[in-house]
């Protein structure tokens, strides 16, 4: 693999042999992984990391006096502090382990929602939402008779802050929205939609699970109220994923499930809550999944954010500038000002049929609505190709990518 015009403190070649996978040849082709925006691929220090908690530290956590628990309870907290210190948090308590995103999303919905929204009250999404900020609060209105408010996207893929204005006069309880777009790469302007919601009185709660993998994160600096991430998006296993919270919200929410861990005491005429964080994380945990995702954390940490994003903005421009020169393309989204994902049709086509071809040649990448389908009927779309790059793609991927889909072209045109 090519490594030109790479940021120096960013070796590829090294940095791709730490991951397996990226070895391996499909249908006789060298692997080209640009699916990273529905999971990527994991390092083997975070294999290794996972590997030995069960060979050699398995337990559960919290509570027990046995060496085994002591040192599987500091490897699970520890994990805790790595993301809480990635994401700015104040303090390790303010991060609420859960299976992702979406469940993170789920919690607050549940457990934040159930106690403060009510009949007639508002609840401002945007149309750009991934179904796992969507379909929540949707839930949540059901229960409770809340109106959902829908901020608008312009042609070019950005949300519309006029609108925004607009559905803030309504005063709703809460905006809830994506820091960067799963499908079109879009970096929404977060410090700037948290000022002008919290100027009208409504909390706010950011869909992280795009940005964390690609950008350093500051909370205190977005000045949010939740933020929620997957780990299998940033190197790490699938199943963990973190919400942060500022500590005063989580002390007023109720408990989001109930059984063990999120106990202080339980007698038969009722029960008292553990204190935050522990209130959230019913039952034994995924510990290992836990302990890898801190692993992840500490990798990218190594190589370095700045490193990264230096890469990827200089494969985006790349990407950009050779799909913008294929005949039949179509991107969706802005040209500046987003990351390295990249939704496009081409020709007549079906996506699922371009990712069947280009699957021939060992390139991966995702097919559909990609779970936005109030994007996609914005569009007037049923569906998009989606290439998405991180950090151990290369320029040369880029060029497969795009021979790819010439030959596709051609498959395409000798089938009609």
């Amino acid at each position: 693999m090519t490594t030109d015009m790479l940021a120096p403190s960013l070796d590829l070649t090294a940095l791709r042999a730490q991951f397996p996978i990226l070895s391996r040849e499909i249908n006789g082709h060298p692997l080209v992984f640009l699916d990273s925006a529905a999971s990527s691929q994991r390092p083997l220090r975070v294999l290794d990391r996972m590997d030995r908690y069960y060979r050699e530290q398995h337990a559960n956590v919290h509570r027990g006096a046995h060496q085994l628990s002591v040192e599987a309870t500091e490897a699970f907290e520890g994990a805790r502090r790595i993301i809480a210190s990635h994401l700015g948090a104040n303090e390790p308590a303010e991060i609420v382990f859960t299976r992702g995103t979406t469940e993170a999303i789920n919690l607050v919905a549940s457990s934040w929602g159930s106690k403060f929204v009510g009949a007639g009250d508002e609840i401002v999404i945007t149309k750009m939402e991934h179904h796992s900020n969507f379909v929540p609060w949707q839930l949540l209105a059901e229960r409770t008779g809340a109106t959902i408010r829908f901020v608008d996207v312009t042609p070019d893929g950005l949300l519309d802050l006029d609108d925004l204005d607009r559905l803030l006069l309504g005063r709703p309880k809460i905006v809830a929205f994506m820091h960067v777009s799963n499908s079109l790469g879009t970096i929404n302007p977060v410090a700037e939609i948290v000022r002008r919601a919290q100027a009208a009185g409504a909390l706010t709660l950011v869909d992280g699970a795009q940005a964390a993998p690609h950008l350093k994160i500051d909370v205190a600096e977005l000045g949010c109220d939740f933020y929620a991430i997957s780990g299998h998006k940033m190197c790490g296993p699938t199943g963990a994923g973190a919400l942060w919270a500022r500590r005063e919200l989580l002390e007023q929410m109720p408990p989001y499930q109930g059984g063990g861990e999120m106990i202080s005491e339980v007698t038969m005429a009722g029960s008292t809550w553990a204190a935050v964080p522990h209130k959230f994380e019913a039952g034994t945990p995924n510990i290992a999944g836990v302990v890898g995702f801190g692993e992840a954390v500490r990798f990218l940490t190594d190589v370095g954010f700045d490193a990264i994003a230096a890469h990827e903005a200089e494969i985006t421009a790349y990407a950009l500038e050779r799909l913008t020169n294929v005949d039949g393309l179509t991107l969706y989204g802005p040209r500046e000002n987003k990351t390295s994902v990249f939704s496009f049709s081409y020709l007549d086509i079906h996506p699922h049929d371009l990712s069947t071809i280009l699957d021939q040649r060992g390139i991966a990448i995702r097919a559909g609505n990609h779970c936005n389908q109030p994007l996609m009927d914005h569009f007037g779309i049923n569906a998009t190709a989606r290439a998405s790059f991180y950090l151990y793609n290369s320029r040369e991927e880029v060029d497969m990518l795009v021979d790819g889909l010439a030959m596709a072209a051609k498959v395409f045109c000798h089938i009609s």
